[in-house]
């Protein structure tokens, strides 16, 4: 399984993503967005990384 690298906030770096799963958040009107989102490798902190809509 490969890692999933995104913003960490708290670090203000990029960093590897732990236990990223894949997740729906609300986007504009009735529309979803994709999005990844785990823990900071580094710090603990939760991370988020919206992906590309699947066509």
């Amino acid at each position: 399984m490969e890692a999933t690298v995104a913003y960490c906030v708290k670090c203000k770096a990029k960093s590897d993503m732990v236990n990223g799963k894949e997740v729906e958040m609300k986007g504009k009107g009735t529309t979803k967005r994709r999005a990844m989102t785990g823990k900071c490798k580094k710090c603990d902190t939760t991370m988020y990384k919206i992906l590309p809509s699947k066509k």
